[in-house]
């Protein structure tokens, strides 16, 4: 388990504020602005409310298991840190090598939904920007997704400059797209029609929770919020407040903004739009309403990839430090106190990916790897009661192990729905991992007997 000491060391410059706000700058996004379509024009229809809820529920179960063991294990790298103190390296390989999966594809396709987005807001100003340079190859003539690289590399460097820095940006993004969203419910209630909520489960409760299962996406990313454990100033109170804080937020604001989106547009007209709020204003004759709803879109996504570039590249320096991917890639800047290298290399590939690939049809692979996470970050919970149940716990997960099972219960429900050929290109992912693992980390390990939290030290490894 890492070790985060001298040379491999974080530094710590973060609040409890600015993790709630990482929080919904990583949960507040492509999830409301895009997803939130297709899940109520083919899946939920105006039930889209209670997949919100559904999904909303399996992620604070899961929430509560994280808040105990990011204060437990104040350390970057999030799931796989947890896991690698209470199941053991070889589990801790399978979750990072999961979560590597989850972000580096959230990235991309984030990254895509950014460009799509910047394209057209730069036509109506005027400057059209040629196929060849916003389209992957072989997609409308396209060679390569310009815009794409450009805001990873953008970012990549931010987060270099140091964690305060990208926090602070990420604060001033959060507030204005929190005002986008706030301004889309107040003006768009005067426009409901509850006639539009008739039927309101047009395609039954198996619809719901499908449409639950295509939302999960919507919340990716408040467990971000745990990868800045080690840059946390006092983590034993200030992660609980981030990650159960955020996600309370965000959930309230999906569910109202479903309501809201539902009752506006007959759910049937929602599915064909790739910007459905937006989409919402323009039905109803506020276009002025959904050029500000454009914006907010913008600034959305761009927080989203900044915190999960953030994350990213805190999971991979994690296991580099341990040794299960090369050493190299822990090395921390001498004046930012940043993982420049393993940033540099996150951003490389996602932005080879975003700019190369085509990859809408991927993004039920990062829902299926969020949920893995989340399930063995449960059992962890579980494991940890009954092998250590005197170590210290600044934040306690209430009513264990109940709690932990009905995030594994409501997780598996959502791992169920989702499309046979997700599950099939899951487990090939793992199957890679595992090769590598066998190859190389196993290996290069530096903790041949996997360490776990002391009960004198528990923010550090015994390896």
């Amino acid at each position: 388990m890492s070790c985060c000491a001298g040379e491999h060391a974080l530094k710590k410059v973060i609040g409890p504020l600015e993790l709630i706000f990482f929080g919904i700058g990583a949960i507040i996004g492509t999830g409301i602005f895009v997803i939130t379509g297709v899940a109520a024009g083919d899946f939920a229809g105006p039930g889209l409310v209670f997949s919100f809820m559904i999904a909303g529920t399996a992620c604070l179960f899961a929430a509560l298991c994280y808040a105990e063991f990011a204060t437990m294990v104040p350390l970057a790298g999030s799931a796989y840190t947890y896991s690698y103190a209470s199941l053991g390296e070889i589990w801790a390989w399978i979750i990072g090598w999961d979560l590597i999966l989850e972000y580096s594809v959230s990235i991309a396709v984030v990254a895509v939904g950014w460009s799509g987005y910047m394209n057209n807001f730069l036509s109506e100003l005027g400057l059209v920007l040629p196929p060849a340079l916003v389209n992957p190859p072989g997609i409308e003539g396209g060679f390569i997704n310009l815009p794409a690289i450009l805001i990873i590399a953008l970012i990549t460097m931010l987060l270099i400059s140091g964690a305060k820095g990208s926090a602070r940006v990420n604060t001033v993004i959060v507030v204005a797209k929190i005002s986008v969203v706030l301004f889309f419910i107040a003006l768009g209630v005067s426009y409901v029609d509850p006639a539009n909520w008739n039927p309101f489960l047009p395609f039954g409760w198996s619809g719901v929770l499908a449409g639950a299962a295509i939302v999960f996406f919507a919340y990716i990313g408040f467990d971000a919020v745990s990868t800045t454990a080690e840059e946390v100033k006092n983590p034993g109170r200030d992660l609980p407040i981030g990650i159960i804080g955020s996600l309370i937020i965000c959930t309230v604001l999906y569910i109202i903004v479903a309501a809201v989106l539902t009752g506006i547009v007959p759910y049937s007209l929602l599915a064909s739009t790739p910007a459905p709020v937006a989409f919402a204003l323009e039905y109803v004759g506020v276009p002025w309403g959904a050029e500000i709803i454009s914006v907010g879109a913008v600034l959305g996504i761009t927080s989203v990839m900044l915190v999960l570039l953030y994350g990213q590249s805190r999971i991979f320096f994690a296991m580099a430090r341990d040794g299960l991917l090369p050493r190299s890639f822990a090395k921390v800047h001498p004046k930012f106190r940043t993982p420049v290298r393993a940033s540099l290399l996150v951003g490389a590939v996602t932005a080879l990916l975003a700019s190369l690939l085509p990859l809408e049809s991927m993004a039920e692979l990062v829902n299926i790897g969020t949920l893995a996470a989340f399930v063995i970050v449960s059992l962890g919970i579980i494991v940890l009661r009954r092998t250590k149940p005197d170590l210290p716990r600044p934040f306690r997960c209430p009513l264990v192990p109940l709690v932990p099972a009905l995030a594994i219960g409501f997780c598996l429900a959502l791992i169920l729905a989702l499309p046979t050929v997700t599950h099939l290109r899951f487990v090939v992912w793992l199957v890679i991992g595992l090769v590598i693992y066998a190859f190389y980390g196993f290996r290069h390990v530096r903790y041949q007997n996997p360490g776990s939290p002391s009960e004198d030290n528990p923010g550090e490894d015994t390896g």
